[in-house]
């Protein structure tokens, strides 16, 4: 029998340690929220792939649509034979699009490619260079996307200078210390001193930032950004990639500000575990491109297309954004009552809208502490829960179960977590 042990020898040996693995655990298995390795030990997945399985591991609507799509075809590439999954899909996200104005969508393959193309697209409406992000953001690994990423470490170590007319601004959270009055000044600041507004493309944002720590956009700065763009003619760049897709019990996170964006960019649970990315626009904006300047080889795989039909389907037709709401009160009750629970390392800062809920591993005297999180997260992993975490002090835990889970998978992986928290406590 092969081992987890023997296999991450032979993964040492043959991949560039770069590309880091956050457990070496060897996947046999999975359905719905639940994975087996292959030395059979089962885990309850609370990471998901990293907010990619929202319907859950190897769904039985998705796989059918995958398997009929494949004795159909598997790749003419869009740009010289086009494809009815393509066209549909699009039309259904079209449909979708949180801002009145008519949509067009383009598909591409990662979260990385749905940003840069959506930069570029900004860019090519505008005529202008600037792009605007946020500290504590993530956007992607490329070039410019790694620019745009508000965190230098991992993202940008060695990877030399960014690329130019790229600008942050502080992300305002109470527990960093920053208000939105604060990031407004920012806004003002670099208008005056860096780069005038009619210089700027885009502003772009993730409506709850992910790897910064699950923080959801005040409602205020996102209704002063819009008015900030409407009034310079900014294209405003809505990051959908992680809260997409009824993670937030929301279709979009950015519909529960009301505020209609310009662009949306898509990935992750689009397709239920097939890479399949994407970029949501109005159509006054996303035909600024000229023909031939956007696509890719691969860009909306048909397979791909086939699965995220069926993941709407599944959206819909299962009542995930409602079961959202219901998944995410049961995991913020038991993280209150785990609160209360001296014999566990202290959390607080319970937050996050819909099913997108994490909370901070604190020491005694209040501080963010890393090195507890580590510990929770090897013993949640000892316990049979994989648990990931996020945020710029890495003390923020990140809970992103498929949305499919039922109640008592639910529940058994709440009390692996609180039996994490017991075990990693240290007096």
């Amino acid at each position: 029998m092969q081992s987890n042990a023997a296999l991450q020898n032979r993964r040492m040996a043959a991949i560039p340690r770069g590309l880091a693995n956050a457990f070496p655990v060897y996947p046999q298995r999975a359905e719905n929220a639940e994975i087996w390795d292959i030395e059979g030990k089962r885990y309850i997945d609370f990471a998901g792939g990293i907010a990619v399985l929202n319907t859950g591991h190897r769904h039985p609507k998705v796989m059918a649509a995958v398997a009929a799509q494949l004795e159909r075809f598997t790749h003419t590439a869009f740009q010289i034979l086009p494809y009815e999954p393509y066209v549909e899909l699009c039309e259904k996200l079209n449909a979708l699009a949180p801002f009145k104005a008519p949509a067009k969508s383009l598909l591409l393959s990662t979260g990385a490619e749905a940003v840069e193309n959506a930069v570029k697209i900004a860019r090519a409406a505008t005529g202008r260079p600037g792009v605007i992000a946020f500290s504590g953001g993530f956007h992607g690994r490329t070039t410019l996307t790694m620019a745009l990423t508000g965190k230098v470490a991992p993202y940008k170590v060695k990877f030399g200078v960014a690329p130019p007319a790229i600008y942050h601004l502080p992300f305002p959270a109470s527990s960093h210390g920053v208000s939105v009055s604060d990031t407004l000044k920012a806004l003002e600041t670099l208008f005056r001193a860096d780069i005038s507004p009619s210089d700027v493309a885009a502003i772009i944002i993730e409506p709850v930032q992910g790897e910064g720590g699950f923080l959801p956009a005040p409602t205020e700065l996102l209704q002063t950004l819009r008015k900030t763009c409407d009034t310079h003619g900014i294209v405003l760049i809505a990051d959908e990639v992680q809260t997409g897709f009824a993670r937030t019990g929301k279709m979009f996170g950015i519909e529960h500000s009301g505020v209609e964006p310009d662009l949306v960019t898509v990935a992750k649970s689009l397709a239920g575990g097939f890479p399949l990315s994407g970029v949501i626009g109005r159509a006054s904006i996303m035909d600024a491109a000229e023909p031939g300047g956007l696509g890719g080889t691969y860009a909306g795989s048909p397979v791909a297309c086939a699965a995220a039909l069926a993941v709407l389907d599944v959206i819909a037709g299962e009542g995930l954004l409602q079961r959202a709401d219901i998944i995410g009160d049961e995991i913020r009750k038991s993280l209150q009552n785990i609160a209360n629970n001296k014999n566990a390392v202290p959390i607080a800062a319970i937050r996050g809208p819909g099913a997108m809920i994490a909370f901070d591993i604190l020491d005694r005297q209040g501080a963010p502490d890393a090195a507890a999180t580590k510990r929770v997260i090897a013993s949640a992993l000892d316990e049979g829960l994989v648990l990931l975490s996020c945020g710029i002090h890495g003390n923020t835990i990140r809970v992103l179960n498929p949305l499919t889970i039922s109640d008592a998978v639910l529940a058994e992986g709440l009390a692996k977590l609180e039996k994490a928290l017991v075990a990693a406590h240290i007096e």
